[in-house]
């Protein structure tokens, strides 16, 4: 056992990492505080932490988890102890330590790589997160490092058909025979009709269940392609390529795939892992800014929940970043994505209260999307604005102060999000919550922070509260 500042150091986590599972005793900055009380009562000299030395004990715990946050996420395995007794963490940690041994010593060399940012773990097996510079061009080898499949399938959308194409020769190149289906671009393509076009066209290619889907594009692309490989021949694997921001930071990672009804959006699909993610950064550069800037809300979003250092580098760097330098991009979006990967392992199908932190800003942030018809607010936009009610909320509730708020709101105001919706029916927007799926019994399941890098669930936020947050936010 080791103290939690150990793996700051690079070497030590080398050292770690290579000898064995390494499973991290999480706990939320409130436990932390009733345990170290707990033993001070008992003994004052025994529970001595110099680095606990403060006059503001809260505010040095969350700075201190906030700054390891990071490297916390490298964890082979994490165990949540807040609810734990010692002998149930110690049993959780024998369970992870078997589980993920077994795994490691099947683990392929295509798990190490420089630009492998996490690796995702799930009930139906690992698979890694690559992201770096170029690496499209490396498709086909990646590929074959995972499987060897005798021909591969790409569908993309007519916005991206140069990435697509560039896919399918890094195939080609690697000796896989690889066909391409193009959508039209936008959400009406997420459809049953779409799937079907595409089950056809997969069934005049005799596709076979040792063949390979590619999803190369944003979301609607990666939850399409997603939603066909979890369906077709009940199932064929898949690995998703996104090209853009918004699908690297979110959809692209955790398995979730769906098309959409008349009566709403991904109303039927499954959770389906894909084989791999590859994230090429350099496939950015032709975003329209606003969609760029979209992607950074959600990359910001991590930050805001649970990485408070990464917060940092993405205030202390911003034109590096919004103008993606290659080293600073890629790096900021290596972190970011491997936020969500550590979150999906712990929590995969949302069962465990975990992956719904994900979802902070989107109560709001979804119902703007609906109220407007899903026509004037990209997601990264409504989530930014609804992320600054989320904030206003937990000002109200005492859990944010002014300047954290402050902060929140200028580092979206230089990723040039929206603070507000002006000219949005608050009343709309106020029916449309209630159809969120952090509803149960009529009673919004909020995700709120508890300061700047911790994030936590409330379900008593009074209801004059949220109407006059809304109110603030859109009149």
């Amino acid at each position: 056992s080791t103290g939690g500042g150990i793996i700051m150091d690079e070497r030590n986590r080398a050292v770690m990492e290579a000898n064995g599972v390494v499973v991290l005793l999480e706990a939320r900055p409130e436990t932390i505080l009733r345990r170290l009380a707990e033993q001070r009562a008992q003994d004052d000299d025994a529970a001595a932490r110099p680095m606990l030395e403060s006059d503001d004990l809260s505010e040095r715990v969350q700075s201190l988890k906030a700054l390891r946050q990071f490297n916390y996420t490298l964890a082979h395995w994490t165990v949540h102890t807040d609810f734990l007794t010692p002998e149930d963490a110690a049993e959780e940690v024998v369970r992870g330590f078997e589980m993920v041994n077994v795994r490691l010593q099947g683990q392929t060399a295509s798990h190490v790589s420089p630009d492998l940012a996490a690796t995702v773990r799930t009930s139906s097996g690992d698979y890694p997160l690559w992201v770096g510079w170029d690496i499209i061009e490396e498709l086909g080898e990646r590929v074959l490092s995972m499987m060897e499949p005798s021909a591969a399938y790409i569908i993309s959308d007519n916005h991206v058909q140069s990435q697509a194409r560039r896919a399918q020769m890094a195939m080609e190149r690697a000796g896989i025979p690889t066909h391409l289906f193009f959508i039209p671009p936008g959400e009406q393509s997420k459809s049953l009709e779409t799937a079907q076009h595409i089950y056809h066209w997969l069934a005049s290619l005799k596709a076979e269940r040792g063949h390979l889907i590619l999803a190369v594009g944003g979301g609607v692309v990666g939850d399409l392609a997603g939603f066909v490989a979890a369906t077709y021949l009940r199932g064929i694997p898949y690995a998703q390529v996104p090209t853009s921001l918004l699908a690297m930071m979110d959809s692209a990672i955790g398995g979730k795939t769906a098309v959409d009804l008349p009566q709403g959006k991904n109303l039927v699909g499954a959770f389906y892992q894909p084989r791999f993610v590859l994230a090429d950064v350099s496939t950015l550069q032709t975003l329209p800014p606003r969609e760029l800037a979209s992607g950074w809300a959600e990359a910001l979003k991590h930050g805001l929940i649970m990485d408070e250092g990464l917060l940092n580098t993405f205030e202390s760097l911003p034109d590096e970043i919004q103008s993606l330098q290659p080293e600073v991009a890629t790096e900021v979006i290596r972190r970011s994505m491997a936020v969500k990967a550590n979150v999906v392992s712990q929590d995969e199908k949302e069962t465990l209260g975990i992956r719904v932190l994900l979802n902070y800003g989107h109560t709001i942030g979804h119902a703007i999307e609906a109220a407007t018809g899903y026509g004037s607010y990209l997601h990264g936009e409504a989530v930014s604005v609804g992320m600054m009610g989320a904030a206003s909320i937990g000002r109200h509730m005492g859990m944010m102060s002014d300047t954290e708020v402050e902060r929140q709101r200028s580092i979206l105001t230089t990723y040039k999000l929206p603070l507000d919706a002006r000219g949005v029916d608050p009343e709309a927007v106020s029916q449309a919550m209630l159809s969120d799926k952090k509803v149960a019994a009529g009673t919004i399941r909020w995700v709120l922070l508890d300061g700047i890098g911790n994030a936590t669930t409330r379900n008593d936020v009074p209801s004059d509260t949220v109407r006059t947050v809304l109110n603030d936010l859109m009149n």
